[in-house]
């Protein structure tokens, strides 16, 4: 086994953590709305956050981006998938034509979708709705040696949080992220294994849906890699056995967070990317919104780690941002909580 490198450092952009002093006027303005207090369950603590991030301003969560990240895993070699990585090109080409899933549900919920490749094993065709920020052609094996380099993890993650940052300058109010990536959740697996940390049997699901005969390959594949290294810092654990989509989106969760602007974690994967990046930024927390929990198994764990409740619960384990899309539409009727319905004050005064 080799040791990791914990002495490597990504120099991320400052994030102040939310200023909780605000945190009990915001809650009496809520309770003070024409409803019974807390009679809206979670969507007030949807709303509170909401605010607490937006302060002093009002929340907004009309200009909604998705932002789906796309790589492939050297760990495809050895058989954790039933798919091959050429199925990532092919998803690839279907977002950039408008025919995935997530652009279904974009369209349903009025949200753009930016599709970046941070690591396809092939070189793509340039098109107007593809971003290129290509590190390299897909990781290494990760069973056999380190995922991607330092300079590459850090290279991944300062791209996503420039990316972010480039959309909320653009007019964003919220982001979200998905990804795509043949292999991705068992890169996950590995990560959610070394951050939160539990035993890797608990982290390791079907993924797309492999067979029992498929699931004992990608095990053992796993335990094949964890047996390579001890990492356990988060830049270390990239490094050795991440993606570099997942990265990308570790990086995009910080960018949003030094923005004060909201970001949704979609499902197992994006998860896995956010507890990177809480791990790197403990403050990024705050600016987190979990979006759905998955049928994928260690997503569970993963939300424990970082302390998440998400707000759906559909039984979904596409990936690709989708229960991060259906999750949009709460955040918009939230803060509409705050900036849309009248007090009870106004309304038994007669001034509505």
């Amino acid at each position: 086994m080799t040791s990791s490198r914990s002495d490597v450092h990504w120099p991320h952009p400052p994030v102040a953590p939310l200023d909780r002093s605000h945190e009990a006027a915001l809650r009496a303005r809520i309770d003070g709305k024409a409803k019974p207090p807390g009679s809206l369950g979670r969507i007030e603590d949807l709303a509170l956050q909401l605010g607490m991030i937006w302060q002093p301003s009002e929340p907004r969560a009309e200009n909604g981006v998705l932002m789906v990240f796309a790589g492939d895993h050297g760990l495809t070699q050895e058989g954790v998938s039933q798919y091959p990585s050429d199925v990532t090109v092919a998803m690839v080409k279907t977002f950039l034509a408008g025919r995935a899933s997530a652009n279904a549900f974009s369209a349903a919920t009025g949200v753009k979708i930016r599709v970046i490749d941070a690591g396809v094993a092939a070189e793509l065709l340039p098109h107007p709705n593809l971003i290129a920020a290509k590190i390299r052609l897909g990781t290494a094996n990760a069973a056999r040696e380190p995922a991607m380099s330092h300079d590459e993890a850090i290279g991944a993650l300062t791209r996503g949080c420039e990316l972010a940052i480039a959309e909320i300058e653009a007019g964003a109010d919220v982001l979200a992220i998905g990804e795509m990536g043949i292999g991705n959740t068992a890169s996950a697996a590995l990560i959610a294994h070394r951050l939160t940390p539990a035993p890797l049997d608990d982290c390791i699901g079907a993924g797309a849906g492999q067979s029992n005969e498929g699931l004992a390959r990608k095990r053992a594949a796993l335990v094949r890699a964890g047996a390579r290294s001890d990492a356990t810092a988060p830049l270390d654990v990239l490094a050795e056995f991440g993606g570099l989509e997942i990265a990308m989106m570790a990086g995009a969760v910080i960018g949003a967070a030094s923005q004060r602007r909201p970001m949704i974690v979609d499902g197992f994967i994006s998860s896995a990317a956010a507890l990177a990046a809480i791990r790197l930024c403990p403050a990024a927390r705050d600016f987190c919104i979990f979006a759905h929990r998955s049928a994928e198994r260690g997503h569970g764990i993963v939300l424990d780690a970082m302390g998440a409740t998400p707000l759906l619960d559909l039984g979904m384990r596409l990936g690709e941002g989708t229960g991060a899309l259906l999750a949009l539409p709460l955040l918009r009727a939230s803060a509409r909580l705050l900036t849309d319905v009248a007090s009870l004050d106004d309304v038994l005064s007669g001034a509505i």
